[in-house]
């Protein structure tokens, strides 16, 4: 009677911590797909920031659109490196995930109005509407954020609001006004709002 009594207590605790881990497993699934992505990254933001003030200076000064064009294209390409490593380095110091949860949460609500622009970019090109390409950019672009950061830290959607004013005005603006919106957008807003999510949401 004692050695049974003994074994019931030596194998108790196994079960209840075998338990214990699967329970703890399934309440961090269920945080992490319902979590908010907090791992938007705020320096990342300003390094995107400054190389579009340089894209914008250097867009102006070239002598045909096909060049001006190309400019903004490698822009583009250096700005989602810097924002993809500056997402997975902080997510990382985090110990967030960012292809599951949260992280796969935003950059799914990002990708369709980033998706549009790049297509409006080759249908607005071949029309011979070139002049329009800031306006269409600064907007779809703070389309994305907004729907991204429903998803994000409180600061994200206003960033993207503040992105689709400024299309706006480069809509409504001339065709000359195109790069100085570019510089003021992407340039200025993702330095200031960078700069905030840094300073408040560590980097």
């Amino acid at each position: 009677m004692l050695k049974l009594t003994e074994v019931d207590r030596s194998s108790e605790p196994i079960a209840l911590g075998d338990r214990a881990k699967e329970d703890l497993r399934f309440i961090r699934r269920t945080m992490e797909r319902g979590a908010t992505f907090t791992a938007v990254p705020g320096w990342g933001g300003v390094g995107m920031g400054i190389t579009a003030l340089g894209a914008a200076a250097f867009a102006s000064s070239q002598p045909t659109a096909e060049r001006w064009l190309l400019v903004w294209m490698l822009e583009a390409v250096l700005a989602v490196a810097i924002g993809a490593l500056a997402i997975h380095l902080k997510a990382r110091r985090a110990d967030l995930p960012v292809l599951t949860g949260g992280g796969r949460t935003f950059l799914l609500s990002f990708l369709p109005p980033a998706l549009a622009g790049a297509v409006l970019t080759v249908g607005l090109w071949q029309a011979g509407a070139s002049a329009t390409l800031p306006g269409v950019w600064l907007l779809l672009y703070g389309v994305a954020v907004v729907a991204a950061g429903t998803f994000s830290v409180k600061i994200v959607p206003v960033m993207g609001i503040s992105f689709m004013i400024a299309g706006v005005i480069a809509l409504l603006a001339t065709p000359a006004a195109g790069d100085v919106m570019m510089a003021v957008g992407f340039g200025g807003l993702h330095i200031l709002f960078g700069t905030m999510i840094a300073r408040r949401h560590g980097g």
